[in-house]
């Protein structure tokens, strides 16, 4: 057999000698490519070419790759998951409240039912949102830094408010009517956190005396109690009076009708610059907050039954707070004791044996600190910030979303009032809540009947659990339209981080609640949120549409890849369409061990459709060699036909 002489150039099909050199296999690497020049090659694969073998029996074939995996539905209960088509996010209620960012099913349960942001909407019945009652100003209590507890004056629900360094003190019904005046002979600047009520009586306090009196009389049975000092902080539990002055504790359970000293402390801190914010009962204990500078903790003062009556024992450190954390307020409810702070609202559970705490994560956080709370039913209401604005979280005890951590959305605000909420109750036994601001507001009340204006429910951001981009392109609301409007949005987030809005349709009496095209955003997006937005009926003002649920669709937006399948000839001598000739004894064999060499690595490499000029980035799927006779006397050798097959990528 003559051996190969690279210096001779091409060869003849039909000739003895003159066989090409070796360049013709190519270099074979996934960044390889191939350029033809003295032969015209039809397709390259990583840098290797060939001849298209191109025929009715062996045709080019190219087609979509498939992008959806065949899945079957497994679940307990037939799921969006089973269907094909579009990809599906419905949801049909919001009761566990805010807090998220992307709705994943990965996430959990909860998520199901939760949300990432409202305003002025109710969210509480399973099933349905509603617009929150109207909050505004009472009426005539416009101005002054109040404060509020509630009480009943005889047989009429009132709220008693009073501002904290001056001498006004009144009881007002939910219409600002004022019922009781109070002005005990020589009280003073009321001290903040001093007012409080056992049922049928006030207790105050100055910076001289605890004063005590009737809770529907003005002046007439009030008497000097306690002396006091500059710094007190009273409250009635576990039926006894309870204070905290300068920096002890007291329990105040003397005879009452005259100016008693008092009585010996029940615990003193050391730091006599420790300030105690807030008391409250729980369990089998009593409980004091306080701080000093950056530190803070919760005292526990057990029940001692050392004779006839319990008595409190000395104080013991409960729970302490993180560095930096400050307790302004802590009160028990449900067997529970909220614990408001300079950074938010936190729950501790309470031991019945013991009285020891445990608190959980912060459920939510107001850089303005919570100052209060009010309870009704399994509901807890706490002061702080919404939207900018003075106002109320409301948090639902009976809905738990992880270990002490509970569901809670925005509630009533006042829209026009910038600054946070310092207090709120109930006015007397009514479900009619009354807090008041930071500002010189006065005392702000929740209407009875009259909805809020307007309102509005965010959901959480939809990706479906990929980061693949998606076509959101249907939107259907469900729900009662007949009263008020519902406008349905679309919240796309930039790459900035800003979020625009674009409105597609708003169901009212006139327009029944259809589903429709959501042309806007354009572009495809890795994820996207929906807006709902309330408004409530223009004559009547205590109607409001009833909003059920939604459903949103969606579709996959990656771009699609291509699998295309091609035959080839590999034979020892081949001639290209021009007739130069190439190729060399062993040079089809070669070739099929450098293809799948390649393919048995699986990487990305360069193809090249040379008659066109397309070139893609791809991996071999499959290759075929069959074995024949060479077609005609261009071709000569061993050989014959290789199918190959790669999916664009």
């Amino acid at each position: 057999m003559a051996t190969r002489d690279i210096t001779e150039g091409r060869g003849s099909a039909t000739a003895s000698i003159g066989l090409s050199i070796a360049v013709d296999l190519g270099i074979v690497s996934s960044t390889s490519t191939w350029q033809n020049t003295n032969e015209a090659y039809d397709v390259a694969v990583g840098g290797l070419p060939f001849f298209y073998a191109i025929s009715d029996a062996r045709p080019y074939i190219r087609q979509t790759a498939p992008f959806r995996k065949e899945q079957s539905d497994i679940g307990a209960e037939p799921g969006e998951q089973s269907l094909t088509g579009f990809w599906l996010r419905s949801q049909s209620s919001f009761h566990n409240g805010t807090g998220i960012k992307f709705y994943d099913p990965s996430a959990g349960e909860t998520v199901n039912y939760r949300f990432a942001d409202s305003d002025n909407v109710d969210v509480w019945t399973k099933g349905q949102v509603t617009l929150l009652k109207e909050t505004a100003n009472m009426t005539g209590v416009t101005s002054g830094i109040y404060k509020v507890i509630s009480g009943v004056s005889g047989s009429t629900n009132v709220v008693v408010g009073y501002i904290p360094g001056s001498t006004t003190i009144k009881s007002f019904q939910a219409d600002g009517t004022v019922v009781t005046t109070y002005a005990p002979t020589n009280l003073g600047n009321i001290l903040d956190g001093t007012v409080v009520t056992d049922g049928t009586r006030l207790f105050v306090a100055d910076n001289d005396h605890v004063y005590v009196g009737p809770l529907n009389a003005a002046s007439s049975g009030w008497t000097e109690y306690y002396v006091t000092g500059t710094r007190a902080t009273l409250a009635w539990v576990k039926q006894r009076l309870v204070g905290a002055v300068t920096n002890s504790v007291y329990e105040l359970t003397g005879a009452t009708g005259s100016a008693l000293p008092l009585p010996t402390a029940l615990y003193t801190h050391p730091n006599t610059a420790w300030i105690w914010s807030s008391i409250s009962e729980g369990g089998s204990a009593v409980y004091a907050a306080g701080y000093a500078g950056g530190n803070s903790a919760i005292y526990k003062f057990v029940l001692s039954n050392a004779g006839a009556m319990p008595t409190l024992s000395s104080g013991i450190v409960a729970a302490q707070l993180p560095i930096g954390e400050i307790v302004y307020k802590i009160e028990s409810y449900l067997g529970y004791l909220m614990i408001g702070t300079n950074k938010g609202m936190r729950v501790a559970t309470i031991s019945d044996t013991t009285g020891d705490l445990s608190y959980g994560p912060l459920i939510f956080e107001d850089t303005n600190g919570v100052y209060d709370f009010a309870f009704r039913d399994r509901f807890v209401w706490a002061t702080g910030t919404i939207n900018g604005c003075a106002g109320l979280y409301r948090v639902d005890l009976g809905a738990e979303i992880e270990g002490l951590r509970f569901a809670y959305a925005k509630d009533a605000y006042l829209t026009t009032v910038p600054g946070y909420a310092t207090s709120v109750d109930f006015i007397g036994n009514t479900n009619q809540l009354a807090f008041t601001t930071s500002g010189s507001n006065g005392i702000a009340v929740q209407s009875t009947t009259v909805l809020s204006a307007t309102g509005s429910i965010t959901t959480g951001k939809i990706r479906f659990s990929t980061l693949e981009p998606k076509n959101f392109k249907r939107l259907i609301g469900r729900g009662e339209f007949t009263k008020g409007e519902l406008t349905l949005s679309s919240l796309a987030t930039e790459a900035s981080g800003n979020e625009t809005q674009y409105n597609h349709i708003g169901y009212n009496l006139s327009v029944d609640p259809v589903e429709v095209t959501t042309s806007q955003p354009e572009s495809a997006q890795e994820f996207l949120a929906y807006k709902f937005s309330f408004e409530r009926d223009g004559t009547d003002t205590t109607a409001g549409p009833t909003f059920k649920g939604y459903q949103a669709k969606a579709t996959i937006a990656s771009p699609r890849n291509r699998v295309i399948r091609f035959p080839v000839y590999c034979f020892d001598i081949e001639t290209d369409r021009f007739n130069t000739v190439v190729g060399f004894e062993g040079r089809a064999f070669e070739r099929i061990q450098l293809l799948e060499e390649i393919e048995k690595t699986g990487d990305v490499l360069t193809w090249q459709d040379l008659t066109t000029g397309e070139s893609r980035q791809a991996v071999i799927e499959q290759v075929t060699f069959t074995r024949m006779t060479p077609p005609d006397k261009r071709f000569d050798g061993f050989g014959g036909i290789i199918e190959i097959t790669v999916r664009t990528v």
